[in-house]
């Protein structure tokens, strides 16, 4: 909080001594440029993309995109880089759960379905986990790297950020790939997608565009219900001017 302290002075000024002092303290909240900036420029992008009518919740996109200031301070993220991806696991297999967020343009670029691990449950994803061999998906902030072409065609490598949670992403081979399983046919047959053995796979008619979209060195935020799940990249207090990324700087000075 600033301190602003008003003197009021009365009485007669010839004689100094017998002047009376009154003090007003006023309580002035301190301004957060960056925390307001970053707030504005959340809602602005959720409200310009339209993330709402497709069913991702502004708690949700705040997260991500607290993770992602949160990456460009660490410089794990290029400075340029603005294209995120979101999935959010508290919805069901056979709702379009994954977006791809342009947040320069603020457009919204891709909407569709991603399949969870088996070992996380069946419609709804239940259980995370970060151990081999588990068949669980794993929450939290990935950082996207390189193509490659492997036994579900061409795939895209994920590294996992969060200690403990998904830093083992790249020995358990979590991949975004092309899954058959993950289709309107499948969920018009069972009710729901198919699950992978953990990894986030997408339609095989949306795989490449995905793929291209999000290749080398942009944002993954996996969401879900796990009250065990804690990440330093959700902390809002780094968040200064000195990191918020230059369209943002400028969008509100606009």
């Amino acid at each position: 909080m600033v301190l602003v302290v008003l003197t009021i002075v009365g009485g007669n000024p010839v004689h100094a001594k017998k002047l009376n002092t009154n003090v007003v303290k006023l309580k002035v909240a301190a301004p957060a440029p960056a925390i307001s900036l970053f707030e504005k420029y959340v809602d602005e992008v959720y409200n310009t993309a339209q993330l709402a009518q497709t069913g991702l919740t502004e708690t949700v996109f705040k997260k991500a995109m607290t993770g992602f200031i949160n990456l460009k301070i660490a410089n794990i993220l290029p400075q340029a880089s603005s294209i995120i991806t979101v999935v959010d696991f508290d919805k069901p297999s056979r709702e379009k759960r994954m977006w791809v967020v342009d947040l320069l343009s603020k457009e919204l670029l891709i909407h569709t379905w991603v399949a969870h691990g088996s070992g996380s449950g069946t419609e709804m994803a239940s259980y995370f986990s970060n151990t081999d061999d588990s068949h669980e998906s794993s929450l939290g902030f990935y950082v996207t790297d390189n193509i490659y072409m492997g036994k579900h065609g061409r795939s895209l490598r994920l590294d996992g950020l969060d200690e403990g949670f998904n830093d083992l992403a790249r020995a358990r081979e979590i991949v975004v790939h092309a899954a058959p399983y993950v289709s309107q046919r499948v969920i018009n047959k069972t009710g729901r997608i198919g699950c992978s053995w953990g990894c986030p796979a997408v339609s095989p008619k949306i795989a490449g565009k995905v793929i291209n979209t999000i290749k080398g060195k942009t944002m993954l935020f996996i969401n879900g219900s796990d009250s065990g799940y804690t990440s330093k990249y959700l902390n809002e207090d780094n968040i200064s001017t000195d990191y918020l990324p230059s369209y943002i700087m400028t969008a509100n000075r606009s």
